[in-house]
């Protein structure tokens, strides 16, 4: 939730570094690193000179590509960070916690994103015994007479070659992972099991059961469609084997489509292709991933405007859908306004316009119009983190803090434009099934945003992440989703759920 970035200063000092100066200096220092690569785990050891020291100059470690400095202004936080006071020495950065993969060193100066020297390259190899992500997960589905292809190979940590021990005999796996085959017309209608065997040069192995649902053909091939709206919580660094955990919560989950806010730059993108899926990795905050083909990708927001992405999504030769995926703003907060605040209903909507949410959805649902107004034919989805609450949340039987009816505006846009809540639509109610998912960590607010009189209080818990739709889908279910039960925030490194927001999972039927 962006609006929480201050609030992570114990966990990410380098949030709070301020902008680069308006005139950058040239780097003319070095650095360097005594090896090129590490095992996860193992502490980066760095050499630096710069000829101009200062006690608040520092070194920061970035993924490569990622949220680094790159053109000396702020992109995102970085992932492990040392002060380097002098003019030169060594300096030490832990890799405890970190993904297996390529990474960037930069040296900084003045707690800012000035560059003291050239960046460094630096890979970070797992230190784990080879493995898949998960033990049993399916693939995308196949037609039954026609060629099919996927990949396994991002679901194994590590190194492999691949090989089928089992299974139909028309599903072929290649040393490098890729599954192929044609599936005969006696397949229709039934799941393909099969075993995978992944193998390294160390002689360690691993097996995980692949299922391969394969549709007749003629008719639809997906004809039940799993999304999700997930805001990843800086692209899932704030917890121990981030990406690992991700991969398995999707594979988990049989998940087809994933609207994804604060990626971090590259989270889209590498989870996609870890998974042999489609994506839309659109700047540092918005990502789309999908099982299913990407046939056209809206504008970024630098260039629209928008606080959203759009991308057109391939089902099959008859079947697309629509997907906007948003973040809207995310201060002053609503629910702190009025559970601290008490103010009046009318101050909460200038709050509303203050924060520019309500200009922001204004904004997207015309900007969806002509794709609303094809909904009939094409299904469109709007996933994201609003930032907000729902009309359909504040009512007179709720009474949250003590209010009756309050229309937030981000909630009644889309519904004014003829769209649904999948998770009001499965959970009518309110009251029994409030379906929070800010947030399963932050448990006591801990200050700011005009209410530092109530720090220590218990953090207004609310719904602010959705999935809306419009079109011929309907809803099979929809839930608010974590996995395991997450530690509250200070104690969450080693939570098994990788975000701080509750993931919305929404399974349509697709007619």
């Amino acid at each position: 939730m962006s609006r929480f970035l201050a609030l992570t200063i114990g966990l990410l000092a380098a949030v709070a570094l301020p902008a680069i100066p308006a005139h950058a200096g040239t780097p003319d220092g070095t650095l360097s690193l005594r090896t090129a690569s590490v095992k996860a785990g193992d502490p980066l050891e760095l050499s630096y000179s710069t000829s101009r020291p200062d006690p608040k100059n520092w070194i920061g470690l970035y993924a490569d590509p990622g949220n680094g400095p790159v053109d000396q202004k702020y992109v995102g936080p970085s992932l492990k960070w040392v002060y380097i006071p002098s003019g030169s020495g060594t300096a030490t950065l832990p890799t405890d916690g970190l993904e297996p993969g390529d990474y960037l060193t930069y040296a900084l100066a003045k707690d800012g994103y000035e560059w003291l020297a050239a960046p460094a390259k630096v890979k970070i190899a797992s230190s784990e015994p080879l493995h898949f992500v998960t033990r049993a997960f399916t693939l995308r589905n196949a037609r039954a007479k026609s060629p099919y292809t996927a990949t396994v190979k991002g679901t194994v940590r590590g190194e492999a070659s691949f090989r089928k021990t089992d299974g139909p005999a028309w599903v072929r796996v290649g040393q490098d992972g890729t599954v192929t085959g044609t599936p005969p017309a006696s397949a229709s209608a039934k799941t393909a099991t099969f075993t995978v065997e992944a193998r390294n040069q160390a002689g360690e192995s691993a097996t995980a059961t692949v299922g391969v649902r394969v549709r007749p053909p003629g008719g639809p091939l997906v004809p039940e469609l799993t999304t999700m709206s997930w805001n990843l919580w800086h692209g899932g660094s704030q917890v121990k084997g981030g990406r690992e955990k991700q991969l398995k919560f999707l594979l988990d989950r049989d998940v087809d489509v994933v609207g994804m806010q604060e990626t971090s730059s590259t989270s889209a993108k590498e989870l996609a292709e870890a998974l042999g899926w489609d994506y839309y990795q659109a700047g540092a905050d918005l990502g789309i991933v999908s099982r299913y083909p990407i046939v056209s990708r809206g504008p970024l927001p630098s260039e629209s405007g928008l606080a959203g992405i759009n991308a057109k999504i391939r089902l099959d030769d008859r079947h697309e859908v629509a997907v906007w995926n948003v973040h809207l703003g995310y201060t002053p907060y609503g629910p702190y306004d009025a559970c601290f605040g008490k103010w009046s209903v009318e101050r909460l909507m200038a709050r509303e316009a203050e924060s520019k949410r309500t200009r922001q959805i204004q904004e997207i649902m015309s900007a969806m119009s002509g794709d609303l107004a094809e909904a009939s034919r094409t299904p469109v989805l709007l996933t994201g983190d609003f930032n907000a609450p729902s009309h359909l949340d504040w009512t007179a039987e709720t009474r949250k803090c003590g209010y009756g009816s309050v229309s937030w505006p981000t909630s009644v846009a889309p519904e004014q434009s003829g769209m649904k809540d999948s998770y009001r639509v499965a959970h009518p109610d309110p009251v029994a099934a409030p379906g929070t998912t800010w947030s399963p960590i932050y448990t006591t607010f801990t200050g700011g945003y005009d209410h530092d009189g109530h720090k220590g209080e218990p953090e207004p818990q609310d719904r602010i992440d959705f999935v809306h739709y419009k079109g011929d889908l309907k809803v099979k279910s929809s839930d608010a989703v974590v996995e395991g039960t997450p530690a509250p925030i200070p104690n969450h490194r080693d939570n098994a759920w990788t975000s701080d927001h509750a993931a919305v999972l929404t399974t349509f039927a697709v007619r």
